[in-house]
């Protein structure tokens, strides 16, 4: 795609796999776009090799200048860190963006920093891959993907921003942030830990003989997908969505009891037939 892109420059302050794949996506949407590139000089090198940025700043108030778009990719706790700093050097009028998978932390500390000059909007692609970092950059990672938007969806610049991931194949969903932390912490928090606990199940089954791991099929693997994920990427998530966290874990051990007790009744079947339809409706929605 090219044309008028709806920012004129952009800073990408962390440029791994979600900053680094927004970069690249930007980049390949509007060529004409100026992307500058935030983050350590050896992850610099990989993104302007990659083609993701236009040029690398190793100083914050480099990266900057002149941006009418800051997309903020770090992990949870480095954005509330960096949050005051980016308060007081980013641009009047620009737009300041997240992408962090938690919310509420978030953009309550942004409603206390950003009260005037720069907007900020809470933002979290609902996208990924269990392996970080700019080498797995894709462009096409949002292409399809909900992406949630929280905050003033009046503003013009957040509408500039909605024309953008509308342009990158994302499809806008606005929510408010308590929302948004309940909702994820069923659909993404929940699997990824339950992939954890079904990791540490098979680990501690597992004899000298190396069974039953090495008896495992594809079926395993797919189940075992967001068990690569690493914990430093994790930890923030579930310090920022602890209650959130706990009830869907909460409403697993519940499901996971309930099934055990239907194991010779009729009702196992209901269970099966009710999970046929979950994954069915998922299906449907790709």
């Amino acid at each position: 795609m090219s044309g008028e892109p709806p920012f004129r420059s952009a800073a990408v302050l962390g440029t791994g796999l979600i900053g680094g794949s927004f970069a690249l996506a930007l980049r390949s949407a509007f060529p004409s776009l100026t992307v500058a590139g935030w983050d350590r000089p050896e992850v610099l090198q990989q993104a302007v090799q990659r083609g993701a940025i236009s040029h690398a700043s190793p100083g914050l108030p480099d990266a900057l200048s002149g941006a009418e778009l800051i997309y903020l990719a770090l992990p949870i706790g480095a954005t509330l860190d960096l949050l005051p700093e980016l308060a007081r050097l980013v641009p009047a009028g620009a737009l300041v963006t997240d992408a962090a998978s938690t919310k509420s932390a978030v953009c309550r500390a942004a409603g206390e920093l950003f009260r005037e000059g720069a907007q900020f909007l809470g933002g979290h692609p609902l996208a990924g891959r269990e392996t970080s970092g700019i080498e797995h950059a894709d462009p096409a990672l949002f292409r399809g993907a909900k992406y949630a938007l929280v905050g003033d969806s009046a503003a013009p610049a957040s509408a500039r921003f909605e024309t953008l991931l509308r342009a990158l194949g994302a499809e806008p969903v606005w929510l408010d942030a308590d929302t948004h932390d309940w909702a994820v912490g069923i659909v993404s928090h929940l699997p990824q830990l339950a992939a954890v606990a079904l990791a540490g199940v098979v680990n501690d089954e597992t004899d000298e003989t190396g069974l039953p791991l090495s008896l495992a099929g594809s079926g395993l693997r797919d189940a075992l997908r967001l068990a690569g994920s690493p914990y430093a990427l994790w930890r923030d998530v579930c310090l920022t969505n602890r209650e959130n966290v706990a009830r869907s874990l909460d409403r697993m051990m519940q499901a996971l009891e309930h099934l055990r007790a239907s194991l010779t009744s009729r009702e196992l079947e209901a269970q099966f037939e009710t999970a046929n339809r979950v994954y069915k409706s998922l299906r449907e929605l790709d």
